[in-house]
């Protein structure tokens, strides 16, 4: 088996699930990383377990502010955050280590469980791994 099938077969079982901060911890999720620039309201820093809290792999302020959860901006929010994630291949590094050794789930905050950061992050991570 040549070296670039074998990185293939490796990201095939790469498994990245999403979860809400304030949804139930469970026994599969696997390494859990909170990918939020804040800190999530209501939640108490003790009650959430995680292995890292990931700001750097968040969108901006500015990104964030603009996007301001607006289905309508997805795919230009989108584009933008890629090209901010361009150029944290050191703050991802974490997330792709734990894809190595299995589940990993993404913790975010959003209402929107469809047009949120951890979504494009999922989507960009299934790409460039």
């Amino acid at each position: 088996m040549r070296h670039g099938e074998e990185h293939g077969a490796e990201r095939s079982r790469a498994v990245i699930q999403l979860k809400r901060v304030y949804d139930p911890e469970s026994s599969d999720d696997g390494t859990r990383f909170l990918v939020e620039r804040l800190w999530p309201r209501g939640i108490k820093k003790e009650a959430l377990h995680f292995e890292a809290w990931l700001k750097d792999v968040a969108p901006s302020t500015e990104l964030r502010q603009w996007f301001s959860h607006d289905p309508a901006k997805w795919v230009e929010f989108q584009r933008k955050y890629y090209a901010e994630l361009d150029k944290e291949h050191d703050a991802l590094e974490p997330i792709r280590k734990a894809m190595h050794h299995g589940r990993v789930t993404l913790l975010y905050s959003s209402h929107d469980r469809e047009h949120n950061n951890a979504v494009a992050l999922k989507s960009y991570l299934m790409k460039h791994t």
